[in-house]
């Protein structure tokens, strides 16, 4: 079973948002995935996805009511197959912190591209985040589903 962690800066709004989105994918194409997200910062750690991205991706079938905000552990970097950073500066935090010889492909989700941080705009943000998240988990789909 491959397993996935997806890490933003808090680990409320576009990290709980790719969970969400690879485990319903996940399940209804009948592959096996453990899937997690967390954040490089620890400020919103036991929190709930903020209400705007939970609304946007259940409007979508995906629930994200049980998720809860953590912060990247060094333990992550030998847990997870794949390491998936929503930005550049994410990347460049977990590249700092991780542990010399792990085990896990550390990358950007979207390639070169971020996913844009919805945090500070309004409802359309997460709407375009939850469309780059679905294309991109897609992608994932393919590379490990095969």
């Amino acid at each position: 079973m491959t397993r996935v962690l997806f890490v933003c800066l808090g680990n409320i709004c576009r990290s709980p948002g790719a969970e969400g989105v690879l485990r319903a994918k996940a399940k209804s194409r009948g592959i096996a995935v453990a899937v997690d997200s967390a954040g490089t910062g620890g400020w919103h750690v036991g929190d709930p996805p903020d209400d705007r991205m939970r609304a946007a991706a259940l409007d979508r079938g995906y629930d994200l009511s049980a998720q809860r905000a953590r912060q990247v552990s060094p333990d992550d970097f030998e847990t997870f197959d794949y390491i998936l950073a929503m930005d550049a500066s994410n990347l460049a935090t977990l590249k700092d912190i991780a542990p010399p010889g792990h085990g896990a492909v550390l990358r950007k989700l979207l390639g070169k591209d971020d996913v844009p941080d919805p945090y500070y705009g309004g409802e359309d943000g997460f709407e375009h985040v939850l469309d780059l998240l679905e294309g991109a988990v897609d992608e994932l789909l393919e590379e490990i589903g095969s």
